[in-house]
């Protein structure tokens, strides 16, 4: 087990911690899971008082390298314009977290762990994981590492609905929330998208049932697929006829064939493909579940106001004008919730043509506001810093 003791600017390689071992971790299917492990990295220092910790949650095919090169693509962090030294996300101010969540494939436990009753990956024998496990699992570590109150939890996408839950289940333990791009459910249209990615894995004949590391295989076409899908969710028509119009690729007449003609179709092939090179198919699998499944409301008699009641926690809900993946509409929704339980919330809708991956941009005024409000939070706790 790693313990996080870094410098404003460097993050601690494969920190890890493992958790059941004493009292298994109850899932909420009903089964016992443990142990299992969480990996993670942390950024910036910890002040005095372990008061200036800010947990960033991912979203579904994110991970825990939020702010550095990927050990897997050599790409930079996928939150790599927020998070670092006075960015909006001040690694010389704040002490910043990211866990890769149950049910991951990047050192937490998943389906291409090992399965210490077999001694061969979990596959699909690992049970199903809601986002409430997920959320509950960080709790652990947030616990192990000492801290008794995070200044903040903020995420976009399938983060935004770790961060709702944090609120809802811990409000004690969370000073400021920021939910992002997000929901508080899973609609039936996000739900079949999800099923089509997950047929087309299944579909897959090197899926094997979900044994193909014990048979030496993977679903690498299948999980292409299923990226391809997700991918065009992701943005926005705008964006896709900015970037790519019907520009043919890399010819100057079409082939009357089905190879990719189109800029657009050779950018989705290439999405598919570079994504089976860091992503485990099963984890896509019990991830997409996950969201799935969330429904913050139902925890709470089915009225999704009755999760934040008398929350002490200050809100900034955002969203972004483009998104119809989780829509402007589905973020007010939240909103009306915090406002019918006398919350204290702010909300902005960011005027952008990118799409749902607006909040994995260079927005300014998505930048602006997050740092705005995180200021105005610091300055209101009067937080000290390293």
């Amino acid at each position: 087990m790693t313990e996080p003791v870094g410098t404003a600017d460097a993050p601690q390689a494969g920190s890890t911690a493992d958790f059941g071992r004493e009292a298994p971790f109850m899932l909420d299917c009903g089964v016992e899971l443990g142990p299992f492990t969480l990996a993670y990295q942390t950024y910036g220092r910890l002040n005095a008082d372990k008061s200036n910790a800010i947990l960033v949650c991912h979203a579904l095919t994110g991970d825990q390298f939020v702010a550095e090169t990927h050990p897997v693509t050599g790409k930079p962090g996928w939150w790599s314009l927020m998070v670092g030294p006075g960015l909006a996300l001040d690694t010389d101010r704040y002490f910043v977290i990211c866990i890769n969540v149950l049910g991951g494939c990047m050192g937490t436990t998943g389906p291409k762990s090992i399965n210490p009753a077999s001694g061969e990956p979990w596959a699909l024998d690992l049970p199903v994981i809601t986002l409430g496990d997920m959320v509950r699992a960080q709790k652990l570590l947030i616990d192990h590492l000492g801290i008794d109150k995070l200044f903040c939890v903020t995420g976009g996408s399938m983060g935004g609905m770790q961060v709702l839950q944090w609120a809802a289940s811990y409000p004690e333990k969370v000073f400021a929330a920021i939910p992002i791009a997000t929901a508080a459910r899973h609609t039936a249209q996000n739900i079949a998208f999800h099923e089509v990615g997950r047929q087309a894995i299944m579909a897959d004949l090197d899926w094997c049932g979900g044994r193909y590391l014990a048979e030496g295989r993977n679903p690498d076409r299948g999980l292409a697929v299923a990226r391809m899908t997700a991918h065009i969710t992701y943005l926005s028509e705008p964006a896709l006829h900015r970037k790519f119009g019907r520009r043919l690729q890399d010819r100057k007449g079409l082939t009357f064939g089905f190879d990719a003609d189109f800029q657009v179709e050779s950018y989705l092939r290439h999405q598919g493909a570079s994504f089976v090179q860091r992503f485990d198919a099963n984890s896509y699998l019990y991830i997409t579940r996950a969201m799935d499944y969330f429904d913050l409301a139902e925890e709470f008699g089915g009225k999704l106001a009755n999760a934040f009641r008398s929350t002490p926690v200050r809100f900034c809900v955002i969203s972004f004008s483009s998104d119809w993946l989780f829509p402007t509409a589905e973020n007010r929704d939240v909103v009306h919730a915090l406002n019918a339980a006398a919350a204290d919330v702010s909300f902005v809708e960011i005027e952008s043509d990118a799409g749902h991956d607006a909040f994995l941009l260079d927005e300014p005024e998505f930048r602006d506001t997050l740092c705005g409000f995180l200021n105005g939070c610091a300055e209101h706790r009067g937080l000290s810093f390293p």
